[in-house]
Parts: C-alpha cells; sequence; structure tokens
C-alpha cells in the first residue's frame, strides 16, 4: 500500500517543492488528464466567468469542510472580483452533492469542494455510488489537508503510542476505538494504523463525534482519532490526552504531541484533505484560470493562518498534481476500506 504524504506547498508553479510533494510525484510522470480546448472554448475561456460560479460543498453548513470551502471561496472571491456563491448539498457522506456536480454543465460555472470522503473512501464503501470518481471530474486544485490525532481520556493507561499497543496486543480487541462514523477518515485511520501496528481494535461508530468525544472523556471508550478541531479545545481543557498525530510531520497546533511516524511506524500518514474540482470536460483554459485563483488564494498569509487555526495546511500546485494525488489516495483509502472489512448499502 502507498504511503503517501500531503505537500506543503509555497509555489503554484513548483519552486522550492516540498520534500514530501517530490516524494508523491518521484516516477510518475502524470500527464495531464485534460484534453487542450478547442479554440470556441479556448474563446469562450477569455470570457470566464460571466456570472456566479456555484460551489457545491456537499456537507451541511457549520462544519468543516464548509468552513473551508466558503474560506477558499471568500478569498477567491475578494482576489479576482469573482462571486462564488456556496450551495450547501449533503447527504450520503457526500456522494450527493457529488453526484449532483457530476451532472453539471463542464462550463466552469459550477465547481465543487471534494474530499477524502467522496473522491477516496465512498467508491469502496458503498455498494452503490452516483458518480465515479476517477472518472466523472476534473481536478482543480488541492486545497488543505489535515491529519487525525489520537486521543485517549485524561488519566487512561494508555498515555503513548507504546503503552496503548502493549494493551491491544496483550487483550486483542479489547480497547475500545470510537468514531464518529463507520467509514470516516476517522475510523480508516484508525484501521490503517492498527494493521501496521498489528493488532485489533474493538470498533464503536457513533452519529457524529459530539457524542464520541463524552463517551471517551467519560471512559466508556478508549481512544478516539478526531480532527484538530474536534479534540484540541478538550486536550486543551484537560478532558483528553493526545496520544499521537496521524500526520509525516508535527502539527504546529500541538508541537508537544509526537507523530504515529516517528514513534516507531516509519512512513504512516493519513490525513484528510480536501480538493476543488469541475465536471469533466471542463475547459483546460478554464480549470488553468480556476487553479491559478485558488493557488492565489492559498498563497495569502491569512488564508495561511485561518486554515492552520483549525489544525490545517494549505496545499495548492497543479491540477495534473492534484489528479495524480487523488488518483494514489483513492487506491491508498480504497484498501483501507477493504482491509476493514466495512460495506454500506
Amino acid at each position: 500500500m502507498a504511503k503517501l504524504r500531503l505537500a506543503r506547498k509555497t509555489n503554484h508553479r513548483g519552486d522550492n517543492m516540498n520534500p514530501h510533494r517530490r516524494a508523491l510525484l518521484a516516477g510518475m510522470s502524470a500527464a495531464p488528464l485534460l484534453s487542450l480546448p478547442s479554440f470556441a472554448r479556448a474563446q469562450n475561456a477569455k470570457n470566464y466567468p460571466g456570472g456566479p460560479i456555484t460551489l457545491i460543498v456537499p456537507f451541511p453548513p457549520g462544519g468543516g469542510t464548509d468552513a473551508s470551502s466558503r474560506l477558499i471561496a471568500q478569498v477567491m472571491s475578494q482576489r479576482t472580483g469573482w462571486n462564488i456563491v456556496v450551495e450547501n448539498r449533503p447527504g450520503a457522506g457526500g456522494n450527493i452533492g457529488l453526484g449532483l456536480l457530476s451532472h453539471a454543465n463542464p462550463d466552469g460555472m459550477t465547481i465543487g469542494m471534494g474530499q477524502t470522503s467522496n473522491l477516496a473512501i465512498n467508491p469502496s464503501l458503498y455498494k452503490t455510488m452516483p458518480y465515479d470518481a476517477r472518472k466523472d471530474f476534473t481536478p482543480i486544485a488541492l486545497v488543505a489537508g489535515q491529519p487525525m490525532i489520537l486521543v485517549v481520556r485524561e488519566g487512561s493507561p494508555y498515555a503513548t503510542l507504546q503503552m496503548l499497543v502493549t494493551a491491544a496486543k496483550a487483550r486483542p480487541r479489547s480497547l475500545n476505538m470510537a468514531s464518529a462514523g463507520i467509514g470516516t477518515v476517522g475510523h480508516l485511520a484508525g484501521e490503517m494504523f492498527a494493521k501496521q501496528a498489528g493488532i485489533k481494535f474493538f470498533h464503536v461508530p457513533y452519529p457524529g463525534a459530539a457524542r464520541a468525544l463524552a463517551d471517551l472523556a467519560g471512559g466508556q471508550v478508549d481512544l478516539y482519532f478526531g480532527t484538530p478541531a474536534s479534540v484540541l479545545p478538550l486536550i486543551q481543557s484537560g478532558k483528553l490526552h493526545a496520544v499521537a498525530v496521524t500526520s509525516p510531520e508535527r502539527l504546529p497546533a500541538a508541537v508537544d504531541v509526537p507523530t504515529i511516524a516517528e514513534s516507531g511506524y516509519a512512513g504512516f500518514a493519513a490525513e484528510d484533505w480536501k480538493a476543488l474540482v469541475a465536471p469533466r470536460g471542463t475547459p483546460a483554459a478554464i480549470v488553468e484560470t480556476l487553479n491559478r485563483a485558488a493557488n492565489e488564494a492559498l498563497q495569502q498569509p491569512e488564508t495561511k493562518k485561518r486554515f492552520a487555526a483549525e489544525g490545517s495546511a494549505t496545499l495548492g500546485g497543479s491540477a495534473a498534481e492534484a489528479a495524480t494525488f487523488i488518483a494514489a489516495e483513492y487506491d491508498r483509502w480504497g484498501q483501507a476500506v477493504r482491509d476493514s472489512g466495512t460495506k454500506m448499502e
């Protein structure tokens, strides 16, 4: 299974490329997935956008994906003068919104926010899908990525990763791993780690993070892989204890917390990422225009600061790099789903 790492880019064109990006792309001479536009389409691209752009967010208002989408839409609009309107179309783990996007006109006037779940996990998790994640979308740009933080309750006997692994090996399936739902990034990050460590957890899915974290703090379950935004306040208040993070490097918002990779599990990485995508067939010139606008927005210090506040790092890069990354993540997370034996109807 490929070990991929999200890159932290400083330049849209690839100058000063982060070594993790180089590792991701090494040996991949990925030809652009976008064909050259016809003369007519190129002419249309000159007048782009010519009206409001709809950004479909396949999750409810107020969540992490919604906040990230509104932030990038706001900064892109401010920098370009465009009118980007966010439209929330939640349901089925992001499948409904992306399903609608897959049938939108490929003219750049409707784009969407894809992420780990709807582009990499769900195709292997759900028996039927309203779209083909590999064929129905044209990647525009990677937006941001964030790790999971492995947490236990304050005072837990599993204060370090080695203590947790030792206990799990001594009593297989005795440790209860909570998650915010079956097939979520946190659930599968835990399954990925368990496989690499040679241990087994007993999975306890909850209908969302709030109840899972309440039971974790109360001692009803033993561990949880959660987003920084959901767990950092509880760590800071002394209710939870951070054991490790799932990113290749330590998280700036929690610099004292070691990574799983540095704790004896070399190469381990499991991060939730977000990427702007358009319907298949969107002209390359329009994709390039959107890509430039997204990268300019992501390079703004205030954008980086606001993403960092929630434990995310801005990404960026070319559309071809985004396509290569998403294709590899599709394979990696799909394997995690199959290893876990999880299925959704």
